[in-house]
């Protein structure tokens, strides 16, 4: 018998609807956002009561959910933060996906009880980074998404057994480091590290 471990499918899910979608069809878990704190502002995403009812929509099918609150975050952004971690506590999804170390430090102080995966946005582009998390107390990590399979190979094999690594199979290709682009402050003066991305890697260009 192999020992390999299958395969988690995790479908984005921009709404409601579409989350009851990916559960319906086959997905093993979903990412979803709230109205802040996560990089898709332009999405329709989830008000509180809506995402209260895709988790337990999603529990009740036996699929995970894992919320993004995965933006850089600036000093005003703490205390709305810490507010929203008291929310998603009492919602209980199964994992917080986040990037930035102070985001990280609410969150694991203020939902001890939720697993916290590390964003590609916070470049994780090595082995070491990986381990530093796992210190930390991450149990995911999101591969960059510029690696290769032979990189992520190398960091399966040096790291604990027990730390998962997520990588995407689709998507844009962030310019620059992985999902920190500057491009579109640039280009249309909205901060993709802020949630307001344009995806300009998307645009078609001519020369």
């Amino acid at each position: 018998m192999s020992d390999i471990k299958k395969p988690e499918l995790l479908v984005p899910a921009s709404s409601l609807e579409v989350l009851k979608e990916a559960v319906i069809f086959g997905a093993d878990a979903v990412y979803i956002g709230g109205e802040a704190y996560g990089l898709r502002a332009k999405a329709k995403n989830f008000s509180t009561e809506e995402m209260a009812q895709g988790i337990q929509f999603a529990h009740d099918h036996g699929v995970k959910v894992h919320v993004a609150v995965n933006i850089l975050a600036h000093n005003d952004d703490i205390e709305g933060a810490l507010e929203y971690f008291d929310e998603l506590k009492k919602m209980q999804p199964d994992a917080l996906i986040i990037a930035d170390p102070g985001m990280f430090t609410l969150a694991k102080r203020e939902c001890p009880d939720i697993d916290i995966h590390i964003s590609t946005q916070a470049n994780n582009t090595n082995y070491m980074t990986y381990l530093f998390w796992y210190e930390q107390g991450a149990k995911r990590v999101v591969s960059a998404r510029e690696l290769s399979l032979k990189e992520i190979r190398q960091i399966r094999d040096r790291i604990p057994a027990d730390m998962e690594i997520e990588s995407f199979i689709h998507g844009a290709m962030c310019i620059s480091y992985s999902g920190r682009c500057l491009l579109s402050s640039f280009l249309a003066g909205r901060d993709a590290n802020r949630g307001e991305c344009t995806h300009p890697c998307r645009w078609k260009y001519a020369l």
